[in-house]
């Protein structure tokens, strides 16, 4: 029996992850499309995907399955050129965008084609980025956003979601418009919100040269999602436009209550304000992935000594547990030094803080 054929749009860290979860359940033949030659080679001497094909119309013919993983404006480029192209019949393309009613819109045209879209949008990433970067078990436990329309075939659902299986992502079925109310607030208005507050110290930087000193620490973690690819945010905002600029109203008039609660030097009320949002915060649910990256840290005392930092590395090397990022917060002469160790997975900090602890260092953890 041949094989079902797949094709994957998209050759980064989202495409070639799903790629190899669908691998670890599926005897299929992946093709792999991408305008970065370099990365399509890397994917396939990487046995992410099984060939390469030169452009959309070659990669797709005779898929079982499409998958357009690149960014959302690129997503309604290769919508548009689907429309054109010989699709298998009964075939189901998907995509993984952050924003879906626009693209929802202009899928529409491919149901006459005899395939069946629908919307996907797994919210897991990486610290990292390309196929390099890939993992079968990027997107385990996390959500995994799914618009399909209203009139879609439950067998074509379920279909999708048996592909998808090798993820282990928890699936949710979402209306377009209500994923991207749902995300706009909760992934894509903290990013304004993030970028924002860097532009403020970037601005205050003009006047005391002391403010990106003070930056480097708390600051600086709060304010991590505004590393994030400017074009890819920029195509975010301008696909739910509608949204963002309904939550930028909002955060205005919230803005101005705590503006008036100062004006009257209200400290009942300002303490009510910070208590009420602490025990919101408090109560969300700690080992549940949600719409934003987790950022699982762990702090490590160490001594001001050489070799302290490949003693850690090594520890946890020797252990099996990898590493995201290492950063030094502080160390200075005759006092201990603090490294922040992030980790991709809160049992992997968890197996990390107990080898260390077993070399007797000093750790612990900021929720």
């Amino acid at each position: 029996m041949d094989k079902r054929k797949i094709c994957i749009i998209g050759m980064g860290l989202i495409g070639g992850s799903i790629a190899l979860s669908i691998k670890k359940e599926h005897n299929v033949h992946i093709t792999g499309v991408d305008i970065d030659k370099n990365q399509l080679k890397l994917a396939q001497s990487l046995q992410v995907i099984d060939d390469t094909a030169s452009g959309v119309a070659a990669g797709v013919e005779g898929a079982d399955l499409i998958i357009i993983a690149v960014p959302v404006t690129k997503t309604e480029c290769i919508i548009e050129e689907l429309e054109t192209l010989p699709l298998k019949e009964g075939s189901i393309i998907t995509d993984v965008g952050s924003t879906k009613e626009r693209i929802f819109q202009k899928a529409k045209h491919l149901y006459k084609k005899g395939v069946t879209f629908i919307g996907g949008h797994p919210m897991a990433g990486s610290h990292k980025s390309g196929v390099q970067a890939a993992k079968s078990h990027l997107f385990e436990n996390a959500f995994y956003i799914l618009t399909p329309c209203v009139n879609t075939n439950t067998n074509k659902i379920i279909q999708l979601q048996n592909w998808l299986k090798g993820t282990k992502a928890r699936f949710i079925e979402l209306t377009p418009k209500q994923h991207d109310k749902l995300a706009g607030l909760i992934s894509h208005f903290p990013h304004i919100i993030a970028a924002g507050l860097v532009h403020q110290v970037k601005n205050t930087k003009k006047e005391d040269q002391l403010v990106s000193r003070l930056a480097a620490g708390g600051f600086r973690d709060i304010t991590r999602i505004a590393s994030a690819s400017p074009v890819m945010w920029r195509d975010i905002l301008l696909h739910n436009k509608d949204t963002i600029l309904t939550l930028l109203y909002n955060w205005k008039d919230e803005m101005k209550k705590v503006e008036q609660l100062l004006h009257e030097e209200n400290g009942d009320e300002i303490l009510e304000y910070f208590n009420s949002a602490k025990t919101f915060r408090d109560g969300l649910p700690v080992k549940e992935k949600g719409a934003l990256p987790s950022f699982y840290d762990l702090f490590v005392d160490v001594p001001d000594h050489p070799g302290v930092i490949s003693d850690v590395t090594g520890i946890l090397g020797k252990a099996g547990i990898s590493i995201t990022n290492i950063r030094i917060i502080e160390t200075r002469e005759d006092i201990m030094g603090v490294l922040q160790l992030t980790f991709r997975s809160d049992k992997d900090r968890e197996d990390g803080r107990q080898n260390l602890e077993n070399a007797l260092y000093e750790t612990y953890i900021i929720e």
